[in-house]
């Protein structure tokens, strides 16, 4: 299936939109946005249904029904449509055009205050007409997930567990199927051939798919973990567009993964001895079309690249709370282990929280690397939360102190670490976030109320269960 999107020139106004629709026998409109989560959340209508006045009206749904948004008394809310966003789905089975949303008061007709798109929109603006640093924000990151073919879990008052497995885990060497003769060993699945790799194929379904549907690919390949972790890097691109493409990245992922009787998740740390999965976020600041990261100090980087990092390095534990925003981001996020905890910079240097990519000498292919988020993170928030650290690194002169080329993981430097868990990454959001509300891109009503959202479902309601591990350890005591 190819073709999916529409041309720009009827992306240009409903009535444009809708005569192309009615052309190419598109039968439905799906209206799509985000909750407070980063969950993608829709309705459909048959197209007969709407007119170009609907796209000027909104479209009414229950916001008292999602997810961290509004109370059951003032839950009437509206899209409006982006029309720019719009492709044709290539899982329904009725033809259908998706496209994302605003979410506005229908009152006021004011942007919701707790629409996270908002929160980028508005990033970018700020970049653009307060800050007088930059004119783009450009992001590339890289999302890892893992596939399963059998996922099972359960809870209750006097019950806990979850299964997994894997097609490719080395768990199944003993398995009597004559498909699993050869398998991955735990943190060895980067990245060799077929037979050792049996994701390829639904990789290359999915990266095809999410050509189709206008997403711009560079590479994808299995990652280390042995029991199905992959990953496929999207090319960079501005904020707000890249942060809807995350969530059809996502959205592909998981559908592609279920036509294969596959299960994508991701959820940064799903297997107990086997890598992670991180989502690395390239970044960079340009202006007047020229990159602004490229210069003469160290690994190539300008003194704006090196402010930049300052702020993210100061702000990482705080921000945390929007790039690694649950708790099960934290089982990943262990000093001594293979993960990006250590606040320090460096070129080539994967055992650091920032890293300095050295592939390229070309000044457009200069960026920082910043590795500890993960995918789990609603892209609406966690990539404008590192862009305003960046930029109060600039305009503050943040020093990021001096680079560490040393590898990390051995534990023979010290150096500050990340939030080691996000009950800690909440209180430091609340003390703060000042840099986060400049321009009005956060406000104090999102970070309150994001805060107490994860506070209650997600910290103390994994917080107040007990752990399966937990009695293998104490209920002899």
């Amino acid at each position: 299936m190819t073709n999916l999107i529409p041309p720009a020139s009827v992306m240009e106004s409903p009535a444009a939109i809708l005569a192309w629709a009615e052309e190419n026998e598109v039968q439905e409109l799906d209206m799509r946005f985000v909750d407070i989560r980063g969950v993608p959340q829709h309705f459909s209508m048959p197209i007969e249904a709407v007119d170009a006045g609907a796209f000027e009206e909104g479209f009414g749904f229950d916001g008292s029904s999602i997810q961290g948004f509004q109370a059951i008394n003032e839950s009437d809310m509206i899209l409006l449509a982006d029309l720019s966003t719009a492709y044709l789905d290539p899982f329904f089975r009725h033809k259908t055009l998706a496209m994302y949303c605003d979410i506005f008061n229908p009152i006021s007709r004011e942007p919701y205050s707790l629409d996270p798109r908002g929160i980028t929109k508005r990033a970018e603006a700020y970049l653009r007409a307060s800050s007088d640093i930059a004119d783009t924000a450009y992001f590339g990151p890289e999302a890892e997930f893992f596939m399963f073919d059998n996922v099972q879990y359960s809870t209750s008052e006097n019950s806990s567990f979850y299964h997994v497995d894997s097609f490719e885990g080395d768990w199944n060497s003993g398995s009597n199927d004559p498909a699993k003769g050869h398998m991955n060993r735990i943190k060895m699945g980067y990245f060799p051939l077929p037979p050792l790799d049996k994701t390829h194929d639904i990789r290359a379904e999915m990266v095809r798919t999410m050509v189709d549907v206008g997403l711009e690919v560079e590479v994808h390949h299995h990652e280390v973990g042995g029991a199905g972790q992959v990953e496929i890097d999207l090319k960079y691109d501005s904020l707000l567009r890249m942060a809807d493409n995350m969530v059809t990245y996502k959205y592909v992922a998981k559908n592609v993964a279920a036509k294969n009787n596959l299960h994508a998740t991701f959820m940064p740390k799903p297997l107990f001895e086997e890598n992670g999965s991180g989502m690395h976020v390239h970044q960079s600041l340009w202006k007047d079309g020229k990159p602004l990261f490229a210069g003469d100090m160290y690994a190539g980087l300008s003194q704006m690249a090196l402010w930049y990092i300052g702020g993210v390095l100061k702000h990482a534990s705080t921000i945390l709370a929007f790039t690694n925003p649950i708790t099960n981001s934290y089982r990943r996020l262990v000093p001594g282990y293979e993960a990006p905890v250590n606040l320090a910079y460096s070129a080539q240097n994967r055992s650091a929280a920032v890293r300095i990519p050295m592939y390229s000498h070309n000044p457009k292919a200069k960026r920082v690397e910043v590795r500890f988020p993960d995918p789990a993170a609603n892209p609406y928030q966690a990539l404008p939360a590192l862009l305003m650290a960046g930029i109060d690194g600039i305009k503050n002169q943040i020093d990021p102190g001096d680079p560490i080329a040393d590898d990390l993981y051995e534990g023979n430097i010290e150096t500050p670490v990340v939030s080691g868990n996000l009950a800690d990454a909440l209180t430091l959001l609340a003390d703060d976030h000042e840099f986060l509300l400049e321009g009005g891109v956060f406000t104090e009503e999102y970070i309150e109320s994001y805060i107490e959202y994860k506070q209650i479902n997600d910290h103390d309601a994994v917080a107040m269960r007990p752990h399966p591990y937990e009695f293998e350890l104490y209920f002899s005591i």
